[in-house]
């Protein structure tokens, strides 16, 4: 069976050598312009999506990151012994779902001294009001010194669902928690910001993701500049976020003032 199956690709082989020599130029240039986009998609991802912007620490002194349960077991010490200063939690999800592990890393987070946040996944197909209940009901009677985030983003949301209905259910949920007294800020990306956020939410506080240098033209509070960091206390890839602005901004930013906060 064995000489047999050589056989059949020894004859493979001369059955493809013996083609046409135009037949055999146009596979080779197929294989080439396949290398070369193959090529490009990895350029492409590591320039453009997988490496991080340089983020100048004299500018934005103050580091922090963002987990979920996707981060498994953190040891919440080593991280703020790295110099992280602040950490941002996944609370919940649409109108019922809950992080298992958001009750453990922000009590744990906290218990280090790391300014905390909690954040929601905001679903494009699910009422406002009751995700904003899920959200509260999920942080309880916390009060993270960071405020509470909605994550806005098409990414992981169904398509199809018109923009209008989106702006009106987000519109609904913040309004929601500013009139219980809750600090709202916007977690999104680029697109997001233009398709879901600048003409609602004008002035709200923003938590950015964007991998270049220049995050956003507009205002923005944090920015989420790389997901493939490493920091210790943290097995595996955790985004990493700056705020904007020095350390004096930072003790301001904290005792309740508005940006700009220098």
């Amino acid at each position: 069976m064995g000489f047999l199956k050589n056989n059949g690709y020894i004859c493979n082989m001369r059955y493809i050598w013996q083609r046409p020599g135009k037949d055999i130029a146009v596979a080779i240039l197929f294989l080439g312009v396949l290398c070369l986009l193959i090529f490009s998609a990895v350029w492409a991802w590591r320039q453009y999506i997988s490496t991080p912007p340089y983020v100048d620490e004299k500018l934005y002194p103050v580091r922090g990151i963002d987990v979920s349960r996707h981060n498994g077991e953190i040891d919440f010490k080593k991280v703020k012994e790295s110099g992280i200063d602040f950490v941002f939690v996944k609370a919940s999800e649409g109108v019922n779902h809950r992080d298992s592990l958001f009750a453990r890393n922000i009590d744990r987070a906290h218990h280090e001294g790391l300014k905390t946040g909690a954040y929601h996944f905001f679903r494009f197909d699910s009422n406002g009001i009751d995700q904003a209940l899920n959200f509260l009901r999920a942080v309880g009677s916390r009060q993270p010194e960071l405020g509470l985030v909605i994550d806005v983003e098409s990414s992981g949301n169904p398509s199809g669902i018109p923009v209008d209905e989106i702006k009106k259910q987000l519109t609904m949920m913040v309004e929601y928690m500013n009139l219980l007294g809750y600090r709202v800020m916007i977690y999104t990306n680029l697109d997001g910001y233009y398709d879901y956020i600048e003409d609602i939410l004008p002035g709200y506080p923003l938590w950015i993701c964007r991998f270049k240098e220049n995050p956003i033209n507009a205002e923005w509070t944090f920015w989420q500049y790389d997901h493939h960091g490493k920091v210790d206390g943290v097995k595996g890839d955790v985004d990493l976020n700056a705020f904007m602005g020095d350390r004096k901004a930072w003790e301001r930013y904290l005792n309740g003032a508005v940006w700009p906060y220098e």
